[in-house]
Formats: C-alpha cells, structure tokens, sequence
C-alpha cells in the first residue's frame, strides 16, 4: 500500500465528493518563545490585524508565504543543506540537472561540474537554466547540439504562434506527460511558461502565520577593533516576534490532480495522478515530522496536526480530525515504482543533464552603490528569495 488507510491516493482521488484536503498543523519553536519570519530590509516582518467573526481584530504576522513555503517543501527532498543530491527514498524520481565545465585528473574540461536543478531553482523546470537556447542536452556524458527548450518544444507539440502560442484543449494531456516526465515535482509547484501560454497553478499550497503577533525588539553590535571598515561600531536593530499560536496550512487540490489526466491514454493515468498526490502528502510530512529550520532563529517542531473536515463519519456533518503525524507515512519508493518514469516501455534516464558553457554561466559582476560599501565590504539584502 503507497499510503496509509487514512490517506489512500487512490481513495481520496476516487472520492469525487473530496475538492481538497486541508491540513493545519500547530507549531511552536524548538527552544524559548521568540521566533524569526522572513523579512527584508526597510520592511521588515509583515504583521496585519484579521478581523474575527465577533468584530474583533488579531495581530497576524506572516512568517512564510506560499512562495516561501514551496521552496522548504522542495528543501526536505534533497539530501542535506549542502547537497543537491536526492532524498535517499526519492530514487528514480525524475528531475533537471544543469552541468558546467569541470575538470579531470588531467586537466581536460568535462561537463560534470553541477550547478543547479530544477529542485532547486525557484522556476523549477522553466528556468533559464534549463530553458535558454545556451542550454544543451548532456548525452554519453558530451554535450550535444539539441537545447532543451527544442525538446520541450516538440514534445509539448504546440503550434508556433510566435508570441501567441498557447495550448488547444487537445494539446494540454501532452503539456501535463512532458512536465511528468521531466520533472513531476513542477507540476505538485506549480509551472509557467509565459512565452508558450502554459500557466498550471500548484497543486499543493502552504502558508506559515503567527497568531497573536508581537514584535520583539532587541539589538546587536559589530565591532571592528583596527578600525579597518568604514562602518565604524555601529548598533543595530533586531526584529524577532512572540504569538500565541504559529500554523502552517497545507492545502491540497486533489480537482487539479484529477483535471490533469482522463482515463489511461489522454494526461495522465490514475498511478501517476496516485504518484502527485503521494509526494506532496511525503513532503509535508517530512516537513512536519522532525523539527524544521525554517531560517536561523525559526527552528519549530510539531504541537498538533488537524485534517479540516477530515471526519465524514456522520453525513453531511464533516468535522475536523486530529492526526497523528504517522497517518501521513508514504511509501514513496512505491509510489515512484507505480508512476512508470519510462519511455516507450524502456527505463529512460532519470535525471535529465543540461550543459551551460562556462565562460557564459560564470562571468564577473558589477559592483552597484546598492550592494557594497566604499571599502568594497558587501552589505546584507534580502534574508530569503522567494519563488
């Protein structure tokens, strides 16, 4: 069985009745009270009152978007935070690759230097690493003269338009197979391709919010003993927050999972649709069942994890149910075995290597007023990126 008696995939896809599944998990931070949300120079951490059903106000304070949260849930399938190498359960699942120049014993180049994926780029498959015309597929380990983009291209099997290209009803069951193929995970994202009309919107959704927001304000101090920056000793402020309760919210579109297949020959099949909503369900719970650091000082472990409506034990009556973070157990390995990453029948290579010449990926860069001080020290930006 991929998944447990409480989360089927094949249960809950075969449910027609069932248009999402809405997890809100409890969390609370590893060691003391205050905690870290994303936040970014001159603006800080994005606190807003909500308004209740008694006509009150709460302060709520954003700790991760949606954006934010997709980039944590593509973290927990990687091997470690320095690695780019898969999760150790996630073999066989397909995905990009793009590769540099390297370098063998003898000094020769060889296109083995990794350095991105589409696990790891916020544009996941539609990235310009992937997709522009510098980008060439890696076949027996030499690069070859066919870019990706033409690949994808003829795979999709859309009809150039120029800028008006978009897919006809009939073209999306090949749109929803090639992105499969490729890299499954972008369709769980969400994907876009502005310049072909593709826009699929994700699949699985998440949120962080702190309830009952305060903001905690403290402060630091460099030192620069040999005076040798010009910024001195200067103090700083340091925004940290407390709330009554921090919830991650995980909604699940099992709609769009069924809209991206009809039958066994047009999209995709029921083990594949099986396999889409198995992953994000192994995402969240690897997100979930061990302590996660979401940046520096926001390390939070699970409190209480509730299925929205879960319970459909009395008709017509739905009621939320308390979840042990156990029901959420996938054998993903299964799962990865039933969706049939194969071509023609034939086990086709899993991780797809794109080539990117060196002397165009690595080029130097220009220093701006914005990003570094007169003595050339580089001055912090963004905490995080988003995608």
């Amino acid at each position: 069985m991929i998944g447990t008696d409480t989360f089927s995939p094949t249960a809950l896809l075969s449910d027609a009745t069932r248009h999402r599944i809405t997890l809100k998990a409890s969390l609370m931070p590893v060691a003391g009270d205050r905690f870290q949300p994303a936040g970014f120079p001159e603006i800080g951490h994005v606190i807003y009152r909500a308004p209740r059903p008694d006509r009150s106000t709460e302060d709520v304070c954003i700790v991760d978007s949606a954006a934010s949260m997709a980039n944590h849930l593509e973290t927990v399938c990687l091997a470690g935070p320095f690695s780019l190498d898969l999760h150790e359960n996630l073999a066989g699942l397909p995905y990009l690759a793009c590769l540099t120049d390297g370098t063998d014993g003898n000094g020769h180049k060889k296109p083995d230097r990794l350095v991105v994926t589409s696990l790891s780029e916020g544009h996941r498959l539609a990235s310009s690493y992937f997709l522009s015309e510098k980008a060439v597929i890696i076949a027996n380990g030499k690069p070859t003269a066919e870019t990706f983009i033409s690949k994808l291209n003829a795979e999709f099997g859309l009809q150039n338009l120029g800028t008006k290209t978009h897919p006809l009803p009939d073209d999306w069951w090949k749109v929803f197979t090639t992105i499969f193929r490729y890299d499954p995970n972008s369709l769980v994202h969400g994907i876009l391709f502005p310049s072909l009309g593709i826009k699929i919107p994700r699949v699985l959704t998440a949120h962080l919010e702190a309830f009952g927001a305060s903001r905690v304000g403290s402060s630091g101090v460099k030192f620069d003993k040999l005076g040798k920056t010009t910024s001195g000793q200067p103090i700083f402020a340091v925004d940290e927050e407390t709330a009554s309760e921090i919830r991650a919210t995980f909604i699940v579109d099992l709609s769009l999972i069924r809209s991206f297949g009809r039958g066994d020959d047009q999209g995709l099949n029921p083990a594949q649709k099986g396999f889409l909503l198995a992953f994000a369900l192994w995402k969240i719970r690897e997100l979930l069942a061990a302590p996660f650091r979401f940046r520096s000082n926001c390390d939070l472990q699970l409190q209480l994890i509730t299925w929205v409506n879960g319970d459909l034990s009395e008709p017509g009556k739905p009621k939320d149910k308390v979840l042990d973070v156990s029901d959420l157990s996938i054998d993903i390995a299964e799962a990865i075995a039933a969706a049939g990453f194969t071509t023609n029948g034939k086990q086709r290579e899993i991780v797809t290597k794109v080539y990117w010449p060196s002397e165009d990926l690595f080029k130097p860069g220009r220093d701006s007023e914005e990003t570094v001080t007169g003595d050339g020290e580089e001055t912090e930006t963004a905490e995080e990126e988003e995608s």
